[in-house]
């Protein structure tokens, strides 16, 4: 490669790279905690606000539900301008005036009607309260199924938050490399002037410097892709930038307990077991409303009627009454619903089973990847203070002329390497943590 081809790539990167930190400095805004992060999330995510949604619609079925136990009133009027002409019916006996009548258009009347009626329901053997009781278990289910979705919401803002966090450190990770390589490539200069060092040592030093600001430009893209993938899990609708400044999540009560502790707190506290037992619940009062259905209903009648030509002239009456309705045959249809009722009362409780035992599986998984990830933190500190020292003492030989140009590079890259793996340890344990409280169903 001549001296001008490298020059000119060595300017293409530059601007790349001026670009690239130009993109990253954009990333500067108001300070986030995790805490302002999960709040946003709370408030604006608009899955929360469809469960919300959900809920009222549920509480709306309810008082439909109840309704039939209550008092049902209507009111009634009407107004009428008719002809008088009787029209025989056969079978009806005649008289004088129905036979004798002639027919004409005119003169037309005036018919005013006025009415209330009632009716009040006294048993039909609890289907009405059957189905009410279901309604309201189903309310509780769809409040516990927005508990649910809000803690959903939670974990995907810790993770996201984490996430951009971690990219953030991996950006500078990268920067720091660049320096480096950078303060390499000058001090490499200075030995080829002198006649100490050949110019490959120099080509190489430009390659690792160029491949370091492309590492840069990426690492710093990804950080605000980060960003804007938090700030759609905040639910806001603009991509905010912002100064991220937790860097980890407290450690989780018992975390490092036993896995049948934890799985019977989970048991106790995760939302979709309320929801899973409130829907069987509303599922068995479904069958025992069906099963009401075979038996008659019983309710009590009344109504006031003022009806006449004239409004000053309306002759009232009234009436109050029992009323008995009894679907004696039906083809069948209520023993079909009962045997459907029933089948899907199986499938809900099978459910129900399934989420208690993946909910085992979510709280082991969890505690083991917040085990995994405190061994791999120990692990990462440890290779990234050798990787440093080793770097150092290259650099040292390579000062010296003892060591190489090689040499230095694989150190160089060992240090960029072992920082890396400590940000990613540390973004494991946070994230870790998160899935832990998730299957925990704890919600802070």
């Amino acid at each position: 490669m001549g001296p001008i081809l490298e020059h000119l790539l060595a300017c293409l990167f530059l601007v790349t790279a001026l670009a690239g930190s130009a993109a990253a400095a954009e990333a500067v805004g108001p300070s986030l905690t995790l805490a302002q992060a999960e709040q946003n999330a709370l408030r604006h995510q608009p899955s929360i606000r469809q469960a919300q949604g959900q809920t009222e619609a549920a509480a709306g079925r309810v008082e439909e539900a109840r309704a039939g136990y209550l008092p049902q009133v209507s009111a009634s009027a009407s107004y009428q301008r008719t002809t008088g002409n009787f029209a025989p019916r056969p079978g009806a006996l005649p008289t004088n005036t129905m036979t004798t009548a002639p027919v004409s258009w005119t003169p037309a009347y005036n018919y005013w009607s006025f009415g209330l009626t009632g009716s009040q329901l006294i048993y039909d053997f609890n289907a009405t309260a059957d189905r009410w009781r279901s309604a309201a278990a189903g309310r509780e289910a769809a409040v516990a199924n927005a508990r649910g979705i809000e803690a959903t919401a939670l974990l995907n803002v810790r993770h996201a938050y984490f996430q951009a966090r971690a990219q953030r450190d991996l950006a500078r990770v990268a920067e720091e490399t660049v320096a480096n390589q950078q303060k390499h490539l000058e001090q490499i200069q200075a030995f080829v002037r002198a006649g100490m060092r050949s110019e490959i040592d120099l080509a190489t030093t430009r390659t690792a410097l160029a491949n370091a600001r492309v590492q840069m430009v990426t690492a710093q893209n990804a950080f605000i892709s980060a960003l804007a993938t938090l700030n759609q899990t905040m639910g806001l609708p603009d991509n905010q930038l912002f100064d991220l400044t937790d860097s980890e999540l407290p450690a989780v009560p018992g975390e490092d307990g036993a896995t049948r502790a934890l799985t019977d707190q989970a048991l106790r506290a995760r939302p979709e077991i309320v929801v899973a037992d409130e829907q069987r619940r509303a599922q068995e009062l479904v069958v025992a409303a069906f099963r009401g259905n075979y038996g008659p209903a019983l309710s009590a009648v009344g109504g006031l009627t003022d009806a006449g030509a004239a409004l000053d002239r309306l002759t009232p009456n009234w009436f109050v009454g029992l009323t008995a309705s009894w679907a004696i045959l039906q083809g069948g249809l209520t023993h079909g619903q009962v045997r459907e009722a029933n089948g899907t009362l199986t499938t809900l409780a099978a459910q129900a089973d399934t989420v208690r035992l993946q909910i085992g599986v979510e709280v082991e998984q969890a505690r083991l990847a917040v085990r995994a990830a405190k061994s791999s933190i120990a692990g990462a500190e440890e290779a990234l203070a050798n990787a440093r020292e080793q770097l150092r003492l290259a650099e040292a030989r390579y000062r010296t002329g003892q060591g190489s140009v090689i040499e230095l590079s694989d150190a160089q890259v060992a240090q960029t390497t072992a920082a890396a793996q400590d940000v990613s340890a540390r973004f494991n344990l946070a994230g870790a943590r998160a899935q832990l409280l998730a299957a925990l169903g704890v919600v802070r």
